[in-house]
C-alpha cells in the first residue's frame, strides 16, 4: 500500500499508511498487561487530533520526543473501539532541514476553523451593538484594548473544549451572540451584565494557560485558577474607572465567581442571580457542543465521551466510495508531493 504524506489528519482513514509531521500534544509511559513498555501519544495539526500508541517492537520507542514537540512520524491507521487512531512506527523530532519535505508549524497549531480577525469584528460588534450602560460600554471597551491581543490568540482550554488557536475568542464570540438570544427572550434580564460576563469569565485564562503550542498550565495558573484570575482582572479594569459603583462590579464578580455553576466544578460560589444563572447554561451549553462538533470531525457511531459522562452519537459512517480519495474519474489518487522525503527512519 502506498504511503500518504503530509494529509492533514481529518482526511486519515482506516488502513492509510501515513508519514508526515504533527505536534505531539501527549506522552505518557504506560505497560501492557504482559507487562511490556509501551507510549500512549497523541498528534495534532491545525485540521484534528489523533490518538497514537508506539508498541513495544516499535523502533520509536527508543526515540527522544517529548510532548508540546513538532515532530516526524510514520505509522499506520486503525480503528479501535470505533475510533481510529495511529500506530507508529517510526517517530522523532521534527528539524530545520525537514521544511523541503513539507513541515511547516502554521499548519500544525490546531487553529479555529473561523478567521480570527472576523471573530474579533464579530465581538466588538455585538458589544457596540447591545451595551447600554456607559460605564460597561467602558469597561469592555478598556478590556479589550488591555487583554485583545491575548483573548485573540488563546485557547479556551487545555483539552476539553475549545483547546485551540483563538478558541478563547471563538468561545466568548459564540457565547456573546448566544446572550443576546436568551436576553431577547428572557427582557428581564440584564442583557449589559450579561455580556459583561461572558467577556470576563474565562479571561484568566490567558494567565492561566500558556499560548499555542504549549496550551499547558502555568505556575500562576495550577496555584490560582483562572476563575480566581478572571476575578482579579476583572477588579483591576474596574479600578481604572472612577467611581465605578461597587454593587454593579460586585455583581459582575459573582457572574465570573460561579460561572461554572457548582462547586464540585470548581466555581468558590454557585450562581444567585438570573444573570449568573444564564451566563453558567450559555457557557455549558457552547462549550459542550463544541466537545461534540469535535469528535464529529474524528470518530462516527456511538462514542464515549469522557467529560460529557456518557456515550453519544456521532452518526452513521461514510459508505466506502465517500471515505476514498478519488478523482473525477473515480481512481484512487496519492497525496502529491514536490519531492519524496526519505522515511523517519531514513534520516
Amino acid at each position: 500500500m502506498a504511503t500518504v504524506r503530509n494529509s492533514p489528519i481529518r482526511d486519515w482513514r482506516e488502513g492509510d499508511m501515513v508519514q508526515g509531521f504533527a505536534l505531539l500534544t501527549r506522552r505518557e509511559q504506560r505497560q501492557d498487561r504482559k507487562g511490556n513498555t509501551y507510549l500512549d501519544l497523541e498528534l495534532r495539526d491545525a485540521s484534528g487530533v489523533i490518538g497514537a500508541k508506539v508498541w513495544a517492537d516499535s523502533p520509536a520507542l527508543e526515540v527522544a520526543f517529548e510532548a508540546s514537540e513538532f515532530v516526524a512520524f510514520e505509522g499506520a491507521v486503525q480503528r479501535y473501539r470505533e475510533q481510529l487512531q495511529l500506530v507508529v512506527r517510526h517517530c522523532r523530532r521534527a528539524c530545520e532541514d525537514d521544511r523541503r519535505y513539507g513541515f511547516d508549524e502554521a499548519l500544525l497549531v490546531p487553529t479555529s476553523k473561523h478567521d480570527l480577525d472576523q471573530l474579533w469584528e464579530r465581538l466588538q460588534t455585538t458589544l457596540d451593538g447591545h451595551l447600554q450602560h456607559p460605564l460597561l460600554r467602558r469597561l469592555a471597551e478598556e478590556t479589550l484594548e488591555t487583554y485583545g491581543a491575548e483573548l485573540k490568540e488563546h485557547p479556551a482550554a487545555k483539552t476539553i473544549h475549545h483547546a485551540y488557536r483563538g478558541g478563547l475568542l471563538e468561545h466568548v464570540v459564540d457565547m456573546a451572540e448566544l446572550a443576546v438570544g436568551v436576553s431577547e427572550c428572557y427582557p428581564d434580564l440584564d442583557r449589559d451584565l450579561l455580556l459583561l460576563g461572558v467577556l470576563y469569565h474565562d479571561l484568566g485564562k490567558i494567565l492561566e494557560l500558556g499560548a499555542m503550542p504549549a496550551n499547558d498550565y502555568t505556575r500562576l495558573g495550577r496555584l490560582v485558577g483562572h476563575i480566581v484570575l478572571g476575578r482579579d482582572l476583572l477588579r483591576a479594569r474596574c479600578a481604572a474607572i472612577p467611581d465605578f459603583p461597587e454593587a454593579l462590579q460586585l455583581h459582575l464578580e459573582h457572574l465570573v465567581l460561579s460561572h461554572q455553576g457548582q462547586r464540585e466544578w470548581g466555581s468558590p460560589v454557585e450562581p444567585m442571580t438570573p444573570e449568573a444563572l444564564a451566563l453558567h447554561f450559555i457557557d455549558d451549553l457552547d462549550s459542550k457542543l463544541n466537545q461534540l462538533r469535535q469528535a464529529q470531525e474524528l470518530g462516527v457511531g456511538f462514542q464515549y465521551l469522557r467529560p460529557l459522562g456518557r456515550h453519544v452519537w456521532l452518526g452513521e459512517p461514510k459508505p466506502p466510495a465517500e471515505a476514498a480519495n478519488l478523482d473525477a474519474s473515480g481512481e484512487e489518487t496519492e497525496e502529491a508531493v514536490a519531492e519524496e522525503p526519505p522515511t523517519a527512519a531514513e534520516r
